[in-house]
């Protein structure tokens, strides 16, 4: 990935056709409306290969399409080693991706991982819940939780950066 861009934002949740997908279409329109595309490199992964290559989950594609939130360009791929000197955030969604996470990368490159949802305080919660296995609330309710913690996440960033 080049990395030319001032800040790079990955997020990451199981199998990366659902939250982790959502969190990256949702930061891509907040930062592309704040006019800082050339500054921000942004991507998703899965702790788990079952779906490489895939789209976005139906759902989640149809919940992005009714908020006006583009994603069906997004394919699913696996955290590569990489990623932990490529992006300066790694963002999980889960406990569960937390550990999968931190055990894959380098011990000297773990500051870099922390849960989307420490950005959302106001959520009261550290993990996104899976929507894959429920209706279609449960990914109402997780593009809500994103979108907080997008927007936080994207002020942070700003704040330090000083843009």
């Amino acid at each position: 990935m080049e990395r030319d861009k001032s800040v790079g934002v990955l997020f990451i949740c199981m199998g990366n056709i659902c939250r982790s997908p959502t969190a990256h279409a949702v930061f891509r329109k907040l930062v592309n409306e704040a006019g800082l595309a050339d500054r921000i490199v942004i991507d998703s992964a899965g702790t788990h290969a079952y779906h490489i290559g895939n789209p976005p989950d139906e759902r989640s594609m149809a919940t992005a399409a009714k908020r006006s939130i583009p994603m069906a360009d997004l394919r699913a791929r696996k955290v590569d080693f990489s990623d932990f000197y490529e992006f300066d955030y790694l963002l999980v969604m889960d406990e569960y991706n937390h550990q999968l996470v931190t055990e894959l990368g380098p011990r000297e490159e773990l500051h870099r991982v922390s849960y989307l949802l420490d950005y959302a305080p106001e959520v009261r919660r550290k993990d996104v819940p899976d929507p894959y296995y429920g209706g279609s609330k449960g990914f109402e309710q997780v593009f809500d939780m994103v979108e907080k913690a997008c927007q936080n996440l994207l002020a942070e960033i700003k704040r330090r950066q000083g843009w």
